[in-house]
């Protein structure tokens, strides 16, 4: 049995990776973390959780946490991991972070967008957390860099396009939209009930922090550096990720050959689904897939990509990462 350590154990998506690890037959939960005084139990914070988990949720120090866990979760904050890491590595430790502290290569991008200095900058790079398209670079690693909800979505839509030729690098768009739960659950006005209900709005237009990792990930797998206009949208609904992205083809190109691409991309792995119909969030709630469909439109290519933020888009990716880290099936208990 491999010791689990969740660090912000609050949290939605740790709500979400507890209850993953809770059917994991190869997993034991030995520490949940929190700043929260009085070491409540995890299920007086999720109650969903009562009768099947009791652990106190405490403040541990680095060396605590890895006398008591071999593997760590992180669902801190960005900026409060890395921190962390050098200490929880040299305890040996390994590390899935959920943050976005190692999902860039160049700590200046990642001072430029997220307005802090990076704690851990000679780690850099370190192995990008998408197991469709890093398999083999995250069955040895030691810290994993789980993928942002949103570029998930973008990411395995497009790159095997990119990866073909079959689209150009320098015209795409990314139009996604993203239930509340993706801003996380500490209050704020914009995902208040009265604010956020009966409404979509768009949000950080030009300067969302995903943009960045959408790129960088897509540049790789194109080859050559890629340019992405990104808008988030918040939809009043508690989960689910919608994105539809835009592309100009290179050459004549035809939706059969487009379907094609992405069924030899993904055919052979389990949790990517090309559907012909038009996906729809509620087709991905609850699982960890990712539905992708492919149409050509005036001129355009149009892919829409559909996952659960939670989930695909945050837990379930970070437990695929595990077993692959670990060896078990990729599969288990997702």
């Amino acid at each position: 049995m491999i010791r689990i350590a969740v660090l912000g154990a609050t949290g939605y998506t740790a709500l979400e990776l507890i209850k993953i690890l809770l059917r994991h037959p190869e997993v034991k939960i030995a520490a949940l973390t929190s700043r929260q005084e009085g070491n409540p139990t995890i299920s007086s914070i999720h109650p969903s959780l009562r009768r099947r988990i009791e652990l106190p949720v405490e403040d541990l120090s680095p060396a605590q946490l890895t006398s008591r866990a071999e593997c760590i979760f992180s669902c801190l904050p960005h900026g409060v991991t890395a921190s962390l890491v050098p200490e929880l590595l040299a305890g040996g430790a390994r590390i899935v972070d959920f943050s976005a502290d190692y999902r860039l290569d160049d700590p200046e991008q990642f001072a430029q967008w997220y307005g802090m200095k990076h704690p851990d900058p000679q780690r850099l790079p370190v192995v990008y957390g998408l197991p469709e398209l890093f398999r083999e670079q995250i069955r040895p690693a030691r810290l994993v860099a789980n993928p942002g909800c949103y570029p998930t979505s973008a990411i395995l839509a497009l790159a095997p396009l990119l990866k073909a030729g079959l689209i150009e690098a320098d015209d795409l768009i990314v139009d996604s939209k993203s239930g509340v739960t993706g801003a996380g659950r500490s209050p704020k006005l914009t995902t208040l009930y009265p604010e956020c209900n009966e409404s979509i709005s768009a949000y950080n237009i030009g300067r969302h922090r995903h943009t960045p990792e959408i790129e960088q990930i897509l540049s790789k797998a194109a080859g050559k550096p890629v340019q992405v206009i990104f808008t988030p949208h918040l939809v009043p609904m508690d989960r689910g990720i919608l994105s539809t992205t835009y592309s100009r083809p290179r050459g004549e190109v035809t939706e059969e050959r487009l379907f094609e691409t992405l069924r030899e991309a993904y055919d052979d792995e389990p949790f990517v689904r090309v559907v012909e119909h038009l996906p729809g969030t509620k087709d991905t709630t609850d699982t960890n897939f990712c539905d992708v469909t492919v149409r050509v439109v005036r001129g355009r290519v149009l892919t829409i990509s559909c996952i659960d933020n939670l989930i695909k888009g945050a837990a379930g990716a970070a437990v695929q990462n595990f077993n692959l880290m670990y060896g078990f099936p990729e599969t288990t208990a997702l």
